[in-house]
């Protein structure tokens, strides 16, 4: 059960990302930072679906993109080389502290 009580964890996402949320094929959202709530809110301009994170790791982009999980999170990528370049043309990095948030909506 969702609860909105406090503000949730948002992302914007990108028309096809959305879409990957919606038909079920990206169950993790990567991103710089960190998740601060278990309620999830993905907003594609006017489009928004709600879903709860149920686990996250952080880390190196390394540490938490690897080969059992990088199509969950770009469900496009033939390779994990592919799903790091498709991330450093999205973020212009692959530097930092990432945190992979496990969704279901």
């Amino acid at each position: 059960m969702l609860n909105f009580a406090r503000a949730p964890t948002l992302f914007i996402v990108k028309k096809e990302v959305f879409e990957w949320i919606s038909t079920g094929q990206k169950t993790v959202e990567l991103g710089g930072g960190k998740a601060k709530h278990d309620d999830a809110v993905f907003q594609c301009g006017g489009n928004i679906l709600r879903g709860n994170i149920f686990k996250r790791k952080e880390g190196s982009l390394t540490d938490v993109l690897r080969l059992d999980n990088y199509r969950n999170i770009i469900p496009s990528a033939q390779s994990l080389e592919e799903a790091i370049t498709y991330l450093k043309r999205l973020y212009g990095t692959t530097e930092g502290v990432f945190t992979a948030c496990y969704f279901k909506v």
